[in-house]
């Protein structure tokens, strides 16, 4: 059965990030696809989402690919830039749910703080990494224009890289997520992939 994907449209900063240099699209509908890959048929991707329907997403040349692998937390630096999922907590902190960490190249990309769409509830968070505080917890001060956030990363919590990539890493059985655009007639083009690399599952 063909998913019906409205209920996932997003206005997430990590959608912005991922459609970097992708303006030209911007003013389509995005809709988030998180699953595996079942099979790929030249410009025709297929995916089982999460919640169990299969996706066709097209590709474009434009289509950016990115790989996501396994980081930890002392890779994390003051001044890494980081995006954030998180939960909020009584005392004004956040709780993360996942971090993600950009290569320089996307350093300033969805720069800010905004409601996501990994759970009801939850936010994104992209900045600056100012403080980190590891005595006491695992704490990280995240700076962007206007703000920051503190959030609080428990040792459970899973954290990656985002790097470049390219087509060669799209393979049945390989997790994804994906912001994609949703024409008037239903179809799903990939703006911008991220793929899990030597099985890692993007926690985004």
């Amino acid at each position: 059965m063909k998913i019906t994907l409205n209920k996932m449209l997003l206005a997430s900063t990590l959608a912005a990030a991922m459609a970097v240099g992708l303006a030209n699209a911007a003013d389509a509908p995005r809709v988030g696809v998180r699953g595996a890959i079942t099979a790929i048929d030249g410009d025709a991707m297929h995916v089982k989402v999460n919640s169990g329907e299969d996706v066709t997403v097209h590709l474009t040349k434009d289509t950016q690919v990115r790989a996501v692998t396994l980081a930890k937390i002392d890779e994390i630096k003051p001044g890494s830039y980081i995006g954030s999922a998180a939960m909020p907590n009584a005392d004004g902190t956040l709780t993360a749910l996942e971090v993600h960490v950009f290569p320089p190249a996307m350093a300033g990309t969805g720069d800010g703080h905004r409601a996501f769409d990994l759970k009801e509830g939850s936010s994104m968070t992209n900045g600056t990494v100012g403080d980190l505080v590891v005595s006491n917890g695992r704490t990280l001060t995240v700076k962007y224009k206007g703000g920051e956030q503190k959030i609080v990363v428990p040792d459970d919590v899973p954290i990656v890289n985002l790097e470049p990539g390219d087509r060669s890493l799209l393979k049945p059985g390989v997790k994804v997520v994906m912001f994609a655009a949703k024409d008037a007639d239903g179809t799903v083009t990939a703006q911008a992939i991220s793929a899990g690399k030597d099985g890692v599952t993007p926690p985004m």
